[in-house]
């Protein structure tokens, strides 16, 4: 999950007395519940399966005592599994060695688990990085990875799959839509990766790919482009073809373009723009309507200069008003009280200033928080303020 660079920041006063306004009927309350390296679930790898469910039970009952109504678990981080997948090998999130078996069908349960409670389950996929490091031989000898060497780049500290491939493209739709042909989930989730944030220095070494496929195209970047909005189009189309009752969502970086870039952007200075940077132009997926909800990371605080969040959240409701995708603004929770962050994030009335605002939006339909963790140990009160101010009692999804 992404964020912008250092810039100074400005508070803006917001009036949680206000969020007695309009109040969404069925509006989403979601939490991510992260696995990568083990960030929020489980606590550690190798635990035992009877802990490891012990814990996902308490990320679930989190959920619905702070009255929340969806949980956005990460089941695909790192091209491997938290089911049993007959594409991919089992996390090993779960017992600290890729592919091995960890005794359970995390998946399996968190689906029932979260329908018992009330809770939506969206399952969040990572559609191309395939592991946190550059060593291949780190990988389970059966990895996709290993097996198709050809498919794979390494980038910034990490290996990638290629997403110029064609092959590579059906085959992470395969994998992913396994889990929708096998367990009754609520959506499909995707973050913000997609090609990956840019390093200095470094070249994401895609030549061959674009001399075989590129031809077509005025320059790489549209290529890139094209093979981006590829993944999500047929990805769409494939899960409407699979179960018609799955959502599809993505949760990009919360710029799509500066307004200095393109008269169509956001009034932002943003280091990151995921139409130029990430190849991946999130405002078109929404305009043909090939996802059924976006929920831009909007990570920065109300007068931050860089990304305003009181100026970003108008510009997305812009973007979706009249398409029918629904709009969740996704919140920086982990934010709030870190001794890191400006002072603004110090305050555990921010967040709940941005629901307020939200109100005057039609189009926002809910709010999404980074990440479970800081949902259970809310180091200042900020998630408590936002249940006061905005959630008096437990509401369903869309109505």
């Amino acid at each position: 999950m992404g964020a912008v660079g250092t810039v100074s920041a400005l508070l803006v006063g917001g009036d949680a007395a206000a969020a007695g306004r309009r109040a969404p009927k069925g509006a989403l309350r979601g939490m991510w519940l992260a696995t990568v390296a083990n960030r929020d679930w489980p606590s550690a790898p190798g635990l035992t399966a009877a802990k490891q469910k012990a814990e996902l039970l308490a990320h679930l009952d989190t959920a619905v005592r702070r009255r929340l109504n969806a949980v956005v678990l990460q089941v695909r981080p790192t091209a491997d599994a938290l089911w049993p997948s007959p594409y991919e090998p089992w996390s090993a999130c779960l017992t600290g060695v890729q592919g091995k078996d960890p005794g359970w069908d995390p998946l399996g349960t968190a689906v029932r688990e979260a329908h018992r409670r009330g809770l939506e389950l969206h399952a969040w996929f990572n559609p191309y990085r395939v592991a946190n490091h550059t060593d291949p031989s780190r990988l389970v000898a059966s990895h996709p990875a290993r097996v198709h060497p050809d498919w794979v780049l390494p980038y910034g500290g990490k290996l990638y799959y290629n997403p110029g491939l064609p092959e590579v493209r059906r085959f992470v739709q395969d994998a992913m839509l396994d889990a929708v042909r096998r367990y009754d989930i609520d959506a499909v989730h995707w973050d913000d990766y997609f090609y990956p944030y840019p390093v200095a220095g470094q070249t994401f070494a895609d030549d061959d790919a674009y001399a075989r496929h590129g031809g077509a195209f005025p320059d790489r970047a549209a290529w890139r482009r094209d093979n981006t909005d590829r993944l999500v189009s047929e990805t769409a189309a494939r899960i409407k073809a699979v179960k018609r009752s799955v959502r599809f969502g993505i949760s990009p970086f919360g710029v799509w373009r500066n307004a200095t870039t393109d008269p169509l952007g956001s009034a932002t200075r943003a280091g990151v723009q995921t139409y130029d940077d990430l190849h991946a132009d999130t405002r078109k997926w929404v305009k043909e309507g090939w996802i059924d909800y976006i929920a831009p990371q909007l990570y920065w605080n109300i007068g931050f200069a860089a990304a305003d969040y009181a100026k970003l959240l108008p510009w997305w409701a812009d973007v979706v008003r009249g398409t029918g995708v629904e709009l969740y603004a996704g919140e920086a929770l982990y934010k709030a009280g870190d001794p890191a962050q400006a002072a603004p994030w110090q305050d555990p009335a921010e967040l709940s200033r941005h629901l307020t605002l939200a109100k005057d939006f039609a189009e926002v339909r809910g709010h999404i928080f980074f990440s479970a963790k800081e949902v259970a140990e809310d180091r200042i009160g900020a998630m408590a303020k936002v249940v006061a101010d905005h959630y008096p009692t437990r509401v369903r999804p869309r109505g």
